[in-house]
C-alpha cells in the first residue's frame, strides 16, 4: 500500500505604489522698454503741423500682471492587495477493491479505509502545528534580513561622512596654513612698513598743529584791537529798494530789507542807478560762477552770493544769486510791481525786457507768474512767446500763467510724470517752464556765445536763451532781473 502526502503552502503579497507628477513651467514674461530718442527740437518744432500743444495732464497707467500658481499633482491610486482563495480539496477515502486476479474482495477494505483516513487526519493536524512555527520562522527570517540591510546602508553612510570630514579637514588645514603664512607675512613686512607710514603721517599732523596754534596765536594777537569789516552793511533799511532810496540809500550796493514785521529782515542787492533806481534784484547771472541747476528747497529759499566788494569799502558789485521764490512772491504781493529784465551778449550789446505788472504767487499755487504791459528791445518772451516759432508751437512757449518747475518738481505742461520730458531736467534750471521756453533766464552758462546741440547735456537749447533776440542756440554772457513798486511817473 502506498500512501502519497503532499504539502504545498503559498503566501504571495504583492503592493504597488505609483505616484505620477505633472511638470510645470512657469512663463517668464519679458518687459520690452522702448527706447524713446529726445529730439533737440521735439517740444519746439520751427514748422507749422508739427506738433499738438494739449494742457491736459496724464495720467501713468496702472501697474498690472499677477502671477500664476502651480497645479497640484493627482496622487496615484493605491495598488490593492489581491488575495488568493484557497482551494479546499476534498477528502479522499472509502473502500476499494481487491484486483480481479485475487478473486474476491478483500473482506478488510473499509478497515484500510477508516485506517488511512485516521493517518490522514493525524498528519492534517500535524501539519496545521506546522503552519504557524514557520510563519513565525519567515517572519524572524525577513527581521533578520532587513536588519541587516540597515546595518550595511548605516556602515556605507558612516564611511561616506567619514570620507567628506577627511576631505574637509585637509581644506581647512590648508587654508589655515595659508593664513598662517599670510599672518606671518604681515607682521614680519607690512605692519612695520605701515607703523613708518603712520609715524611719518602723525609728524606731519604734529607739524600741521604747530603751524594752526602759531596762526591762532598770532590772530589772537591781530584781534587785540577791534575789527573792521571789508563789507559793512548801510545803515539805511526799508521794506525794499525803493523804500531804501526814499529813504537815501542812492548808492547802489548791499542792504538790508524787512517787507513785514512778521519776518526777519534779508540782505539784497538794490540797483540805485538804473531807471531813478529802486530796483531790487531777484537774479543776477554774470559769469557762470553759480550752479543755478538747483532743487525745488533751493530755488524757494535762495541761493548764491549777494555781492562782494571790489576795492571800495562796501558792497557795491553784484554777485550771482537767485532771491528765493518765497521772498520774491512776498515783494510782489505787497502792491502794483514791476519787472526789468537786462540782458547783455559776449560782444557787449545790451538789450532790456519790462513789464509793468508782475506777480508770484504763493507756493501753494507753485509760484504761478502773472505778467503783463510789455515794452523794450528784447523782444516780448513773455506774452507772445517765440517769434519763431508759429501758432500752437508758438504759444507752448509764452510763460505768462506758468507755475515753476525744477528738475524735482514737474509742473510744466509737457507731458507730466514723464521723466524723459522735462523741461527743467533738460534746460538747465529752474523755471517758469511751459513746453518748453521762449526765455532760460537760470539756463547753463556756456562762454563765448554760440554753442551747438553736441554740447548740451541733453541736446536741448539749455543755455542763459532769449529767444526774441538771440535764438535758441546763442547762450548770453549776462542777464539780470530787478522789480520796484509800480507808481505812475510825476
Amino acid at each position: 500500500m502506498r500512501t502519497l502526502l503532499c504539502v504545498c503552502v503559498c503566501v504571495c503579497v504583492s503592493v504597488v505604489w505609483t505616484q505620477d507628477y505633472d511638470n510645470y513651467d512657469t512663463d517668464t514674461k519679458s518687459s520690452t522698454t522702448k527706447n524713446s530718442t529726445v529730439n533737440a527740437r521735439g517740444h519746439r518744432p520751427t514748422t507749422h503741423g508739427q506738433d499738438v500743444y494739449t494742457p491736459k495732464r496724464h495720467n501713468p497707467p496702472p501697474i498690472t500682471g499677477g502671477g500664476r500658481y502651480r497645479g497640484r499633482p493627482t496622487p496615484a491610486p493605491v495598488a490593492g492587495q489581491q488575495l488568493q482563495e484557497k482551494a479546499m480539496q476534498p477528502d479522499e477515502g472509502g473502500c476499494t477493491h481487491a484486483a480481479e486476479e485475487m478473486g474476491v474482495l478483500c473482506p478488510s477494505g473499509c478497515e484500510l479505509k477508516t485506517t488511512l483516513v485516521k493517518q490522514q487526519n493525524n498528519v492534517k493536524m500535524i501539519i496545521n502545528e506546522l503552519k504557524p512555527q514557520v510563519k513565525d520562522l519567515s517572519r524572524s527570517s525577513n527581521d533578520v534580513y532587513n536588519y541587516a540591510n540597515s546595518i550595511s546602508s548605516s556602515m556605507r553612510e558612516r564611511q561616506r561622512v567619514n570620507t567628506d570630514n577627511n576631505r574637509v579637514v585637509s581644506q581647512y588645514t590648508d587654508r589655515v596654513e595659508e593664513q598662517h603664512v599670510y599672518i606671518k607675512e604681515t607682521v614680519d613686512t607690512v605692519l612695520p612698513s605701515s607703523i613708518r607710514v603712520l609715524q611719518g603721517v602723525l609728524d606731519k599732523i604734529r607739524l600741521k598743529i604747530q603751524k594752526l596754534e602759531k596762526a591762532i596765536q598770532t590772530q589772537g594777537e591781530a584781534c587785540k584791537e577791534p575789527c573792521k569789516t571789508n563789507c559793512p552793511i548801510p545803515v539805511v533799511s526799508g521794506k525794499e529798494c525803493e523804500d531804501i532810496y526814499r529813504r537815501g540809500g542812492k548808492d547802489s550796493q548791499m542792504y538790508l530789507i524787512q517787507p513785514d514785521g512778521f519776518n526777519l529782515p534779508y540782505k539784497v542787492f538794490c540797483d540805485q542807478s538804473t531807471q531813478n533806481g529802486g530796483w531790487l534784484l531777484i537774479q543776477s547771472r554774470l559769469d557762470g560762477s553759480v550752479d543755478f541747476g538747483r532743487r525745488w528747497d533751493e530755488y524757494r529759499r535762495g541761493f548764491g552770493n549777494i555781492a562782494f566788494d571790489a576795492g571800495k569799502g562796501h558792497c557795491e558789485t553784484p554777485g550771482e544769486y537767485w532771491l528765493g521764490n518765497d521772498r520774491i512772491s512776498q515783494v510782489t504781493k505787497m502792491g502794483p510791481t514791476e519787472v526789468l529784465i537786462e540782458m547783455e551778449d559776449w560782444t557787449g550789446a545790451k538789450v532790456y525786457a519790462q513789464y509793468r505788472q508782475f506777480t508770484i504767487q504763493s507756493e501753494t499755487s507753485n509760484y504761478v507768474m502773472a505778467v503783463n504791459g510789455y515794452s523794450g528791445n528784447a523782444g516780448n518772451c513773455f506774452l507772445e512767446g517765440s517769434l519763431e516759432l508759429f501758432n500752437e508751437n508758438r504759444t507752448m512757449t509764452i510763460h505768462n500763467g506758468m507755475m515753476f518747475s525744477t528738475y524735482d518738481r514737474d509742473n510744466d505742461n509737457w507731458v507730466p510724470g514723464d521723466p524723459a520730458k522735462q523741461c527743467a531736467r533738460e534746460d538747465g534750471g529752474g523755471w517758469w517752464y511751459n513746453r518748453c521756453h521762449s526765455a532760460n533766464p537760470n539756463g547753463r552758462y556756456y562762454i563765448g556765445g554760440a554753442y551747438t546741440l553736441q554740447m548740451a547735456k541733453h541736446g536741448t537749447d539749455d543755455g542763459m536763451v532769449w529767444m526774441n533776440w538771440k535764438g535758441s542756440w546763442y547762450s548770453l554772457k549776462a542777464i539780470s532781473m530787478k522789480i520796484r513798486p509800480f507808481f505812475a511817473p510825476s
